[in-house]
């Protein structure tokens, strides 16, 4: 019933979206640990994506980041130097939005058990060269860009 509820505000959110055409910001983060990569699906979307969620007012993306890794699958991402990298800064511009994704990388993180979230149905490790079905096309584009070597720039989700 609560996956129905959330479908539903998510798809009259859309609608609202439709009519304002509201800027935001919002973080992602890669979690990449043994060759794995850390991939949730919501329970109101149907693809995989990394971790994240929007920036709230007057944090620090950075903050976000680390809160939303934690809220999300339990990851706790430590502050010392080099355990968060910044990929990119994106442009995504479904939904009728225009949000601005800042995107990071940790391959140092410790994980915790995941906190019980209405939000996700699912969280779980992929190995990075066979990441499944129905992972979003940007997640796609920035899974291959880690593994060429080619991280950190700007342009579309």
């Amino acid at each position: 019933m609560r996956s129905f509820l959330l479908t539903v505000a998510y798809r009259l959110a859309v609608q609202w979206w439709r009519i304002r055409r509201p800027v935001s910001m919002g973080v992602r983060v890669m979690l990449v640990q043994e060759g794995r990569v850390m991939l949730v699906k919501h329970t109101y979307q149907d693809e995989w994506y990394f971790p994240g969620g929007g920036v709230k007012r007057d944090e620090p993306v950075e903050a976000a980041a680390r809160r939303e890794a934690a809220e999300e699958v339990g990851a706790v991402i430590g502050d010392q130097p080099g355990a968060m990298r910044l990929v990119g800064v994106f442009a995504n511009f479904t939904d009728y939005k225009s949000d601005h994704v800042v995107c990071f990388l940790s391959e140092t993180f410790t994980l915790g058990d995941r906190p019980p979230s209405p939000e996700i149905a699912d969280a779980r490790f992929f190995p990075l060269d066979a990441l499944p079905a129905g992972t979003s096309p940007g997640t796609r584009r920035k899974v291959a860009a880690y593994r060429a070597g080619t991280l950190g720039s700007v342009g579309k989700w």
